[in-house]
């Protein structure tokens, strides 16, 4: 399969779509889940075209993964979490939806079950988290 320059992701990166980016460096892109299933629930993707982790480059997935660990240590730090649940769907088939890579980062607590798919999130609420997480990388 080849990869779609009009996937709502490539989208965000050329910035016809807006995002409330957290982070930033020159090969990854980090923002809000509008749809989170759990306070600060984001994004990590490449800034290069790569539909999931089936056709990623090693450097890829390299850069994604000090990201995703950037955030994922951010994100226990502002929503004082319990821990991180880290998801990655390939294909439709896997579950994924947007066929850009992308690894979903949803900080947790003991006993409290990820909120359903697919439910639009508070907008204020979101930018309040979004706050929250470019503070902890600050620290």
């Amino acid at each position: 399969m080849s990869y779609d320059d009009d996937n709502i992701f490539a989208k965000i990166l050329r910035g016809e779509i807006p995002s409330m980016k957290v982070f930033e460096d020159g090969e990854t892109f980090a923002f809000m889940d509008i749809m989170p299933r759990s306070p600060g629930h984001c994004l990590v993707i490449p800034k290069t075209p790569c539909r999931n982790i089936l056709d990623a480059s090693p450097a890829q997935l390299s850069a994604c993964m000090a990201t995703v660990h950037k955030l994922a240590n951010a994100a226990m730090t502002a929503f004082e979490a319990d821990g991180i649940t880290l998801q990655q769907f390939s294909e439709e088939a896997g579950g994924q939806e947007v066929f850009h890579l992308h690894f979903h980062i949803l900080p947790r607590h003991a006993g409290v079950r990820p909120g359903p798919p697919g439910i639009q999130g508070d907008m204020d609420e979101i930018k309040a988290n979004a706050q929250k997480l470019i503070a902890a990388l600050g620290e």
